[in-house]
């Protein structure tokens, strides 16, 4: 009964057929019912049968050593022709056996009966070794002779067990033995290190206070085309370290250094002011790096408050400060309409409009002229549109006429309040005074549009774009695909992927993002990975923002197992990392599924992998471990918040208080608010 299949179904066959390329052998119906019927052949081998390999395979090496049979079934299972192979198999084995001991018998088992011994098969199984040995007794003990053993028997050690390595010997405080391992590796096996590794050590040596190393260490980093250049991480270390002194050491060197080379203002920020509170000498080489730093990122608000503190300290500004000030003595440059614009930009971008009214009124006073872009810069950065609407007809009554960019500016602000009847009319006001609007008008108005679902306006300014000789660019035509996916509008989402690639723009990762996502989320889960296939097949590589559709949809349909997969098969065997909204949306859901072991794991996880928890990422823990009233777990995150200087939100706060109160340890929240370390406390 073809008149009963619904429009959104036909609308998905139709989107099958437009991604599948034709071919003149192969009609497009019969290529269409191809895709909707016939299933995809199962890849070699399923991730089951690898499951039931690696089961069998812990079972048998961990049976009684008197069981002769053993070691026959387990050559037969590992080596056989038969047996599926996949990468990391042997590692995967060894990750799942009970202890380290029993891991390295199986390391020397391998090493003795593989028909080819695979260095990095041999390297990825050692890694797994190391990883189990960090978890038991004496760990450090024993990874030191799980190292001393990989250089004997020749096995090159990957960068994530020295990592390891490197990590337990600094919690048991051995910093010689650390030196020892950094300097074995710069001369053995310097092509492995990495930021991530890089990172550890410096974090390491700062805490055994063998902090001018680690100067060194961050000094190589900052080389130009260093192999381990620094990241915000890095940042974050170093600068938590200042805050973690009571004087820093020497003058504010330190600080000039960082900000120059890091570009860390925020943390900069919080350095100088820290060590003002103390009662410490703050220097104007340190105020004027942060001030140049705050000028760089456009930073007006704090750039004039620190100004204002470093006068009151009997601290200049530095010259190029003063200029911008204006009319100071000592300054030969009178500031020009271009130095006066940037400041209005800069107040106002940050809600001082009232300021920047008064520095346009300086300018005048000064006989330099507010030009076009002066008040473009007044529209932009008044909240208040109707103000906004007011500056624009005080510029038309001075004579000045609106530009593009100025109506731009009107059209995106009415677009972003949603009000699309004001956008319309500037729009319409633009044709009529004769300012031709450029594309750029067109594409906002298209844009804004199509985000508040007014996809019939959107469609009637496409076409005005046409009359008026311009194209739609990738951007508009996904802004429109998107529109129309989120009305539900799958057939005109459509006609914009057809027409497309009758105009020759080609669909990018945004383009293929939007409808896996679309499909996903309303549980097309097969159209949504046959639209990936084709994405790959026209060399377009997902993005985290691919799999991270895919996981967020199937866990919003309950399906977290689904999820689970595809977040393993993106760790294992994609070259996309999971970010930090991937484990998000992963913990989430695994707490609200009272499965908080899991959540946990994964936390551990993104500290292996260094991929940095938010305060969302606690706030889903802490929700899940007070369902099950893990209280040391929360200690242990808390005091990791404290560390990482993440600070609490109201819904951190509301879980904590709620719950801590219940269970009569408002001292440990008081502790922790105050930013004290928490499971060592009596409460």
């Amino acid at each position: 009964m073809n008149r009963s299949l619904s429009s959104s179904k036909q609308s998905q066959l139709l989107l099958l057929r437009l991604l599948e390329p034709q071919t003149p052998t192969v009609p497009s119906y019969s290529l269409l019912r191809h895709l909707c019927t016939k299933p995809n052949p199962p890849p070699p081998p399923s991730p089951q049968d690898e499951d039931s390999l690696i089961t069998k395979a812990v079972q048998l090496l961990q049976a009684p050593e008197n069981e002769n049979s053993g070691s026959t079934q387990l050559h037969q299972l590992l080596f056989s022709s038969s047996s599926p192979s996949s990468p990391g198999l042997f590692r995967k084995i060894a990750r799942r056996l009970d202890s380290s001991s029993q891991a390295l018998k199986f390391f020397d088992y391998i090493k003795s009966n593989a028909p080819s011994q695979d260095l990095h098969s041999l390297s990825s199984t050692f890694q797994a070794i190391f990883e189990l040995a960090s978890c038991e007794p004496d760990s450090q003990e024993k990874l030191l002779e799980l190292y001393r053993t990989s250089k004997e028997r020749n096995v090159p050690i990957t960068i994530n067990g020295v990592t390891l390595l490197v990590q337990c010997l600094g919690r048991a405080g051995m910093v010689a033995e650390v030196l020892s391992v950094v300097h074995a590796l710069d001369s053995l096996y310097p092509s492995l290190k990495n930021t991530h590794f890089c990172n550890v050590v410096i974090d390491v040596l700062f805490r055994l206070e063998y902090a001018d190393y680690a100067h060194n260490v961050v000094d190589e980093m900052l080389q130009p085309n260093a192999e381990c250049p620094p990241n915000h991480i890095t940042g974050d270390i170093v600068f938590s370290v200042l805050l973690r002194r009571k004087w820093p050491r020497g003058t504010f060197d330190e600080i000039v250094w960082l900000v120059s080379k890091f570009g860390e203002c925020d943390r900069a920020w919080d350095v100088l002011h820290h060590v003002m509170k103390s009662g410490g000498a703050v220097e104007t080489a340190s105020c004027n790096a942060l001030l140049t730093g705050l000028v760089r990122d456009e930073d007006f608000e704090r750039m004039n408050k620190l100004t204002t503190e470093m006068i009151q300290m009997d601290i200049q500004p530095n010259v190029f400060l003063e200029k911008m000030k204006g009319g100071s003595e000592g300054v030969s440059v009178e500031p020009d309409v271009i130095i006066y614009n940037t400041l209005i930009d800069g107040l106002c971008k940050v809600g001082r409009q009232e300021e920047g009214l008064s520095l346009m009124e300086q300018m005048r006073s000064n006989k330099c002229v507010p030009n076009t872009v002066t008040y473009n810069c007044l529209i932009d950065g008044h909240g208040r549109i109707n103000s906004a609407v007011e500056f624009f007809n005080e510029m038309q009554s001075n004579g000045l006429k609106g530009s593009a960019v100025t109506y731009t500016t009107l059209i995106k602000a009415f677009c972003n309040v949603n009000n699309i009847d004001k956008a319309m009319e500037f729009f319409n006001q633009t044709l009529k005074v004769g300012c031709t609007p450029d594309a750029i008008v067109y594409y906002t108005l298209i844009s804004g549009l199509s985000l508040a679902g007014r996809m019939d306006d959107a469609s009637c300014v496409v076409s005005k774009l046409k009359e008026a000789g311009f194209c739609l660019d990738t951007v508009s035509y996904n802004n429109l695909v998107s529109g129309f996916c989120k009305k539900n509008k799958l057939d005109r989402a459509y006609e914009m992927l057809k027409e497309m690639e009758q105009a020759g723009v080609k669909p990018d990762s945004v383009t293929y993002n939007i409808l896996i996502s679309y499909l996903s989320k309303t549980g097309n889960f097969t159209i949504a990975h046959t639209v990936m296939r084709k994405m790959v097949k026209e060399g377009i590589v997902p993005t985290v923002v691919t799999y991270g559709a895919l996981i967020h949809a199937y866990c919003l349909n309950n399906k977290i197992d689904e999820a689970m997969k595809i977040f393993r098969d993106l760790s294992s065997a994609s070259e996309v990392a999971p970010n930090t909204v991937i484990y998000n949306i992963l913990i989430d859901s695994l707490c609200k599924n009272n499965d908080v072991e899991l959540a946990l794991s994964l936390m551990h996880d993104m500290k292996l992998v260094a991929v940095r928890p938010n305060i969302t990422t606690y706030n889903a823990m802490f929700k899940g471990l007070r369902k099950k009233n893990l209280l040391e777990k929360a200690f242990e995150l808390m005091d990791r918040m404290v560390e990482q200087a993440c600070n609490p939100d109201y819904i951190t706060m509301e879980v904590l208080t709620e719950w801590l109160s219940e269970v009569g340890e408002t001292g440990k929240l008081k502790n922790f608010v105050e930013g004290y370390e928490v499971s060592a406390s009596s409460g």
